[in-house]
């Protein structure tokens, strides 16, 4: 079988040594085999990085090539992967790991000094030279529309931060369902062999899928539920306020009314 160092899969496979590398920092691509001192990649890895590009070409996040890839690799269906996945926009169809303009970001979603640094801390944003590594486009593109439509940039980004911890909470309760089984009450892992913690690992790659979907089916009940009731409350205070305008009018019979204050 052929082997390929990086500079020699890149060559191949068009994709530069940069994103063969940040492929694999996001579990899209296995690492290479190590002889000695050089990392050795093999056909499957070619192959792997045509896929990923054509699944960037049409759009597909990261995250979503992430779940297909696991989704295949353990011969699961992919329908509740794609199910629901919304069309890219500008910021999801950039490629691979796709740079902005400090210019860019005042004048798209009128970013700050004070918004950028933020965006970094919150691992969004990467300094790269001058300019900066979009790391969620699609965060990016909500951004956008939220303050074209009067947001303020840097409230919403604490609270993308409020978010970002309750959703760490969430992976630790899916992820410690399966490792209270392996681990002991003082957090270190109980004495296994080796068999029972490959298992355990298998397990909790084949949950990730599943969790994903419980957990956007229950977003999405919750986010309908929420805004329901945020229209209901609206219309409540829009009734009020049209109530005591109608206080103010004597209604006649026909419907007119000639106003008493």
């Amino acid at each position: 079988m052929a082997e390929y160092r990086i500079n020699e899969l890149a060559d191949i496979s068009g994709v530069s040594v940069r994103n063969i590398r940040v492929y694999q920092d996001r579990g899209l691509l296995p690492s290479p085999k190590i002889k000695g001192r050089t990392g050795w990649y093999s056909q499957e890895h070619l192959v792997r990085l045509n896929l990923i590009s054509k699944l960037l070409d049409r759009g597909y996040t990261f995250a979503t090539i992430s779940e297909l890839l696991l989704a295949a690799h353990y011969g699961m269906k992919v329908e509740h992967v794609l199910d629901g996945e919304p069309k890219g926009g500008r910021w999801r169809t950039f490629k691979r790991a796709a740079t902005i303009t400090m210019t860019e970001l005042r004048r798209t979603i009128g970013a700050t000094d004070t918004t950028i640094a933020m965006s970094q801390r919150l691992g969004l944003l990467a300094k790269e030279g001058a300019q900066y590594a979009i790391k969620s486009p699609e965060l990016l593109e909500g951004a956008e529309v939220l303050v074209k439509a009067g947001i303020d940039l840097e409230s919403l980004l604490r609270k993308w931060e409020r978010v970002q911890n309750d959703l760490d909470d969430v992976a630790d309760s899916f992820v410690a369902i399966i490792t209270d089984k392996y681990f002991g009450e003082d957090g270190q892992l109980l004495d296994l062999e080796e068999k029972e913690v490959a298992k355990a690992a298998h397990l909790i790659r084949t949950v990730r899928p599943m969790a994903h979907e419980i957990v956007q089916s229950a977003f999405r009940r919750a986010l309908d539920r929420k805004i329901s009731i945020a229209i209901g409350e609206a219309s409540e205070i829009l009734e009020g306020d049209h109530g005591e305008f109608d206080d103010q009018l004597d209604i006649a019979p026909d419907g007119s009314g000639t106003q008493t204050t």
